[in-house]
Formats: structure tokens, sequence, C-alpha cells
């Protein structure tokens, strides 16, 4: 008998562990490669899950003994992988680590590889163990220690940490967070937060210099991701000596050089992918191809000069079916019709060939495709897909406030006339000019005392939020006023606009109140092109609202203190952290390009947006007023009367719009999140007691509402995390906002505003007043009045260009109810609950598509034929207007 034990014994001594080790594909790969024959090493350790050993650093889980690469043998898989390179290892088998939990891993090499993950097979008396890495390890000497951990992807609560184990989740916490100094460099994992002080360019004069956005009342914002470069000098002493009494803090950051935009720092496991970066630079080519913004071929350095060459060629042939007075004026809404009509043809050429046959990105060979097939100039916009004309109804008009691109701001008009919440001591006198007279004739016989009863009355209001810059705005090439649009409800659930208020500051000064005009439905002559302008003037507001509130405010900013935070707090072997972090990808990423180019002073949005220098001042004021229970769809709609609490109700509220496309489609979506959400954290907290005892829990929460988030930290609103509920509710808010949210209010852009008189983002003169030539033009040329008022034909093509970029997804992405990885955990039960989730969303697709069908349900396509699908949950690559990304990432 003891012989037979011997043996066994000898036998699990002898007995080597396979791994496999799979690396992703990628200019280094080949290095590693070529140093693994030299003797260069990449070495692993197992680490014990269960059974510890003293060291001097404390107790730790025991090491296994040090292993090597051996082989590799490369796979091409797909397209979407670009190829892994798979590396084989071999374990020596140790009785005492038993459960490997973790595995330290040392880079020897010169180079930086992505792993992506370890997989061991036949671990006696457990199996297989798998471990999902996604990240960076850089050589040694770029860090302070010599080694990376990574956990298998088991989940254990702080608490429930095998004892091996909970020293090196710790320390990992540790190193993310970081000490709060230097300067970061790309291979850092750190995350910290500081403020938005890195917009402005004071090298470039007194219009380059913006505010610094978050730290005192006056100016509150999230926090953005710490990068820690220095001061700008320059703008130092240009705030010290010249603005003192307008910018808070004067160490402005200084900023990354344009040739460098996308290297701006981000914790380097939060950067794109080669694959989404690579389609990144497709976009940036796709730009300059359109001649749409000098100077950012900068972006492009990493591409062969001969391509960037052949750009001017190409700018060329696309342009020219664009008018003789080209980025000058639209003539006619035909003119506007040509940027989408009519291909252009390409001519063969060899050379251009030959640089195509080199460029590895599916759209880069569409771009220099040289076939002599005709390549349009932009994509035909949904919104005049069905019907060229059907933008200009009223009807239209309406129904894009349920189901357009942003949805989220009518709400229930419950006072006459509407008031203003301004202060009048600095403002004045506020309050609207409409009367009943106005819109009485427009009610089917009701008052309005009687339409606000029976909840027939709504309202788009921009006022406020607008006046308080108004005077700036129309001080730059904006001419622009603050609108409220008043709307009824009628029998067929079609919303009616019925007056828009048009209001200017007083030309005495802000103290003496407004100058307002009110504006009401008309066909003919020169009231009926003043009425499609008064609609256009609204759609202005609501355009700009929606990219610097609603879109880039309520998702992407807001999020990014909880990616943040969740890093910085809560271990990848946390539940809650599991939950969310498919939720964050490419977030950080992709806002700091936007602080680089799109909302930085200059930037994209101050050029294509009517606020112009004004627009992250205005957002600014407006995140006065955010509230992260709000945003939970439900509060939302009762907070806006567009439904009241209802317990009865499936969603428990009632719509007031029964036909309300969003909101219909988004409760959906939002219930089935909360049922998700709801399950999976059931599975780990059994009680309110392990909440309130969970540490980690507890400092994510504390950190997200103190540091991420501090400007509102003394907010009553916020969720105390003392119960199973509050949980649940953060974490489906979190993944709606970080989700469904942003695709609503995102990937309609094109679709909608791509054709920019349905959507005009600037105006840039007020309505002419008669006796004028240009009065005139409003009765006998209202297509050219129209045009001469919205954006200018350059502005227009560097709007729709960015828009179509921002309404694309990547070759890369990952949508609602899928993991980029099937074995995220290994809890089966928490796997049967994701595929139960995902199984609502594909029923909630079935049920969107039949009620796009149902003729009585006039706003799902409206007189432009064009079904809602922006909550649809699942998507093709490219510019599809449906679809809901895991994350903001775009």
């Amino acid at each position: 008998m003891a012989d037979v034990d011997r043996r066994k014994r000898i036998k699990i001594e002898d007995k080597k562990v396979k791994g496999t080790l799979v690396l992703m594909n990628n200019h280094s790969i080949s290095t590693i490669k070529d140093e693994v024959l030299l003797g260069r090493k990449v070495s692993l350790q197992l680490i014990s899950a269960a059974h510890c050993e003293s060291t001097v650093r404390g107790i730790r889980g025991k090491l296994g003994k040090e292993t090597n690469l051996k082989n590799w043998v490369s796979t091409v898989i797909t397209r979407s992988t670009k190829g892994d390179s798979t590396f084989d290892l071999d374990f020596d088998w140790e009785e005492e680590i038993g459960v490997p939990g973790a595995f330290l891993i040392t880079n020897r090499h010169n180079s930086e590889f992505y792993l992506k993950t370890l997989t061991l097979e036949d671990v006696p008396n457990c199996g297989r163990v798998h471990f999902i890495c996604n990240s960076w390890v850089y050589p040694e000497e770029h860090y302070n220690k010599q080694y990376r951990i990574f956990f298998s992807n088991q989940t254990y609560l702080p608490w429930k940490t095998p004892e091996g184990l909970r020293h090196y989740r710790e320390e990992e916490l540790e190193e993310l967070r970081g000490n709060g100094t230097g300067k970061r460099e790309e291979w850092e994992r750190v995350y910290d937060y500081d403020v938005y002080n890195d917009l402005s360019e004071p090298d470039k004069g007194s219009d380059h210099v913006r505010p610094t956005f978050g730290g005192t009342p006056d100016y509150p914002y999230p926090r953005r991701c710490r990068t820690g470069r220095p001061p700008s000098k320059t703008g130092c002493k240009f705030f010290l000596n010249r603005l003192k009494h307008l910018i808070h803090d004067p160490d402005t950051e200084s900023r990354v050089p344009i040739l460098q935009s996308l290297t701006i720092y981000v914790p380097r496991d939060e950067r794109f992918s080669d694959l989404k970066m690579g389609d990144v630079y497709a976009y940036g080519i796709k730009l300059v191809s359109q001649g749409l913004l000098p100077g950012f071929e900068a972006v492009l350095d990493k591409i062969s000069d001969e391509i960037v060459g052949t750009l001017e060629n190409i700018l060329k042939h696309k342009f020219e079916n664009i008018p003789s007075n080209r980025f000058n004026e639209f003539s006619s809404f035909e003119d506007v019709l040509k940027l989408y009509k009519g291909g252009l043809p390409v001519p063969k050429s060899e050379f251009l060939e030959s640089i195509r046959e080199k460029i590895p990105f599916e759209f880069f060979r569409e771009l220099f495709r040289s076939d002599g097939e005709h390549v349009s100039k932009f994509p035909v916009p949904q919104i005049i897909q069905g019907d060229e004309s059907a933008w200009r109804t009223d009807e239209e008009f309406g129904r894009e406030m349920l189901a357009g691109i942003n949805p989220v701001v009518i709400r229930r008009l419950q006072e006459f006339p509407p008031c203003s919440k301004l202060d009048p001591r600095k403002f004045g006198n506020q309050n609207s000019t409409l009367t009943e007279d106005h819109i009485k004739h427009q009610l089917d016989g009701l008052s309005v005392l009687e339409a606000i009863s029976c909840n027939k009355l709504f309202i788009l209001d921009h006022h406020d939020p607008l006046m308080p810059y108004l005077r700036g705005i129309n001080e730059t090439s904006t001419k622009t006023y603050a609108t409220r649009t008043i709307l009824f409800l009628q029998k067929d659930g079609t919303l009616k606009p019925v007056a828009i208020e048009l209001s200017l500051p007083h030309p005495d000064g802000d103290e003496f109140g407004v100058i307002s005009t009110v504006h009401t439905p008309a066909k003919e002559g020169a009231k009926g092109t003043i009425w499609l302008l008064a609609k256009a003037y609204a759609n202005v507001n609501d355009s700009g609202y929606h990219q610097l509130v609603c879109h880039w405010l309520h998702t992407h900013a807001s999020m990014e203190p909880f990616i943040i935070a969740t890093n910085r707090q809560l271990s990848v072997l946390h539940p809650i952290h599991k939950l969310l972090h498919p939720h964050f990808r490419d977030t950080m990423n992709i806002n700091a390009l936007a602080r680089q180019t799109l909302i930085n002073a200059g930037g994209l949005l101050e050029k294509t947006v009517f606020p112009d220098k004004y627009a992250m001042e205005l957002s600014c004021n407006m995140y006065k007023e955010w509230a992260f229970t709000e945003q939970a769809l439900p509060a939302d709609l009762v907070k806006r009367g567009l439904a009241v609490e209802d317990p009865s109700s499936r969603h428990g509220i009632r719509l007031i719009i029964q036909d309300y496309p969003f909101a219909v489609d988004g409760l959906e979506v939002w219930s089935a999140i909360k049922s998700w959400v709801t399950n999976y954290i059931n599975i780990y907290y059994k009680n309110n007691n392990e909440i309130q005892n969970d540490t980690e829990l507890q400092q994510w929460w504390t950190e997200v509402r103190t540091k991420g988030h501090g400007d509102k930290k003394h907010e009553t609103w916020w969720p105390t995390m003392q119960a199973l509920d509050d949980l649940i509710q953060s974490c489906t808010i979190i993944i709606w906002t970080a989700s469904a949210l942003h695709a609503a209010v995102n990937f309609g852009q094109y679709p909608y505003g791509g054709y920019l008189p349905n959507r005009p983002a600037t105006s840039r003169r007020f309505i002419p007043e008669p006796p004028s030539a240009d009065y005139d033009e409003l009765e006998t040329d209202p297509e050219k009045a129209f045009l001469k008022t919205v954006t200018p034909q350059l502005q227009s093509v560097l709007g729709i260009s960015l828009i179509e970029i921002l309404s694309r997804h990547s070759a890369d992405e990952v949508f609602l109810g899928q993991r980029d990885t099937p074995e995220w955990t290994t809890d089966d039960v928490a796997l049967d609950a994701f595929e139960k989730f995902g199984e609502d969303l594909r029923e909630i697709e079935g049920r969107i598509l039949e009620m796009n069908l149902d003729e009585k349900l006039k706003n799902r396509n409206g007189p432009a034929k064009m079904p809602y699908t922006l909550l649809y949950p699942s998507s093709e690559i490219g510019l599809t207007g449906r679809g809901i990304p895991n994350s903001v990432s775009i």
C-alpha cells in the first residue's frame, strides 16, 4: 500500500501542466519571437490561491517554479483578431501550490507585448484554469517592480478572497492608484483625477483661452483622467497678467502637439485596440480627403508619405460635383442633395492601386479604390432616403422630439405662459411673452388651461440654458435666438408645433430682460419661410444643447469618474468590477481625444455648433443641474412630466404620450438591464450587511462622490450605498448611461443630422425685417433665404463629416448582451443570468420591429418613412442607425 502511495506521489510530482499563452500580434511580436530564440526570457510563475508562505513583505500565496516560453505557433483567426501568437509552456506541477489563483509574469525583452490569455489544462484536482489578461506587459525596467500579476477569472468579494491572493489583490489596486504626482508615461496604468485645465491654447492668443472646468462653485464639472503634464508657461503668464479676474486656476496644463494627438495619455489598458486605432486613422484620412480640416493630416504621421501625397489628387475628383461657389453658399436644397447624389468617378491609376494594395484596412481600401467605379461624397442620410422633403413638415419636426437624435429634452407644459428660472436681479424679466391668443385656434377647441389639464401641451425649452451666453455668442459669427417651442398632442398621437418664441437679450443690457417675438405655423409666402426659419432656430438650439449636454456631458464626461474609481478601488476579482468593466471600454481614450481635438479651444465642436467659444462653459453651467439618480430613465421621464408613477404598469410608470418611441423602447432596455443587474448582484450579496461591510465597494462609492464628481459631493440625492437596492439602482444607471442612453443620442447623428437643413448646427443671421431686399427674398426665393441663414457650405461639410464618423460602429464593437470573451467568469449562475439577459434583448428586438410595422403608431416612422431603431440592441459594423454598444466607445 505504501508503494502505491509513493508511486502516486512521484507521478504527481513529475507531472507537467500544459499552458498556452496567447499574445496579440503587433509590431513587437516578431522581435519577441527572435529574442526567445536568443535566450531572452518571458518567465511565468503560478501563485497558489490557498497555500501561503511568509515573505519579507508579508503572507503571500506560494510561488511556483519559474517557467519560460518554449516555442510559438502563429495562428491567424479572423480579421477582427488580426491574428494571435500562441506560445506553449510547461509548468512543473507542485502539490503545495494546489489550485493556482494568479500568475506572475516578468518581461526581460526590449519590447512590450499585449497579453490576452493564459490557459492551463489538466490541473490536478481542478481541471482547466483560465486567465483573462487583456493587458500590456512592458519590459521590466519600466516598472518599480519586476513583474506583473494576473488573476484567474474567479470572482471573490474582498472577505471571501483566498488568503494567498489577498496581498496581491491589494498590491494591484495600490499600483493602479499611483501616488498622484509626476507626469504619466505611456506604459503606466495609473488612474487618477484632474480638472479640465487642458482645453486652452494661450500660445494662440486670448481667443484660445477657456476657464478651467471643475473644482469651484462657478465652474463645477466631472473629473477627467490626470495626465500630469507640466503647466503651460505661456498660459501661466497669460493668466496671471491678464485674466486673473476671469480664470481661477493659473496652471493651465500644457497640451499635446497635434502631431502626437493619438498618444495623449490614458492608462495603458484603456487605449484603443490596434483594430480600433486603424479605424481612427481611417476616419482621419476621410476628413482630409473631404478637405475639411486643414492640418488634420498630422494624425496620419504613421501612414505612408505616399498615401498622404495622393490626397490632393483625390480631393480634386471628390469635389467635382460641388457647385462652382464651393465652400461659399448653397443656393438651393438641390445643391445640398448633390453632396449625396451622383457618385464621383475616381480614375484608374496604377499608382493608386499599388498604394491601395499596401493598406490593410477595409476603410482605406474603399477610399483609395481605383477601379473606375463611382464613390459617393457622403452616404444618403436616412432622413431623406424615403422622402426628400418630409423633414420640412410640422409633423416630422414634432416627431423628432420623441424619436429623433435628441428625444430627452421635451417636457410636459405645466404652466402658461412658461416662466424663467433665471435670476431676475441679473437677467430681468425672462418670462415668456406667449399668450393664449397665439395658440388657442390650434388646440382642437380646448382652452390652454384645458389642454394643460388634459396633458396635451408640451414644450421644447432652450431659453434658460442659452440666454446667459447669448449676448456673447451673437458677437461671434453666430446670430441666433433662445427658443421656446410649444407643441400640441393630437388625437393620432403626433405632436403639432403651435408656436415658437424667439428671444434676444435686451439691447440696453441684461437687467432689462429680453426682446421676444412669437411665430405660428404658416405655409405660404414670407410668413411660411419665417415659420420654417423659426423651426430651424429651434433645431439650432437643440443641436448645440444635444451635442454639448445630452451627448458629451451626460454620457462621455459623467461616465469617466466611474471608470477611474472602479479601477482604483474595485479589484478585477470583485463582482462589481466584472459587471461594469465591459461598459467602460474605450471611453477614456475617446474622451482624451475629445479634449485634444473636439472640445478644446478652437476645436471641432466650437467650429461646428453655434455656442462657439462658449460651448464648454454652457455645458459646465448645465452640470450644476446634473443629478446621478435622475439619469435613470423612469426618473427622467417622471421629472420631465412625460410619465407618472404607476405601480400597476409594467415598468412602474405610465407614459403620458403612449407613442413615444425613445421612451417605449428605452423602458424595455432599461428593465432588461435592471433585471440582469438584480440577478447578478443577488448571486454575490445576500443582505444589506454585506453591502455595508464590503470595504472595496464602500471606498469605490465614496471616491465616486467625493473625487470623481467632487463638485457634487454634498448633494443629498446620492444613494447611500447601504442596501442592495442602492447598488442595483446605481449599477443599472451606470450601464444604461454608458450603453443605451449614449446609443440613443449618438448613433442617429448622421441618419437625422447628415442632411443639414433638417438639423442645422449654426445660424448666421437673424430673420430679416421689412422693408428690405433680404425680406423680399423670403418670399421670392425661400430656399436661398433659408440656406443663407443656416450653416454655410464649408462648415456644413465639416459638420456632416464629423457626425458621419461619430455615427459609425467600429469593426471591433461589442454590443449590449455580448462579451468579448465567453469565459469572463467561472460562475455558472452568473453566466446563465447573462444568457437570459441576451435572450431578453433579442425579444426586445422583435417587439421593436413589430411596432415599427404598426401603422397606428405614427411616430415610429413619421412622414420621412424612417423607422426608429436607435435602441435596437444589435447591429452590423458601419453606419446603420441602430445598435447599442456596451460602452461610450466613440
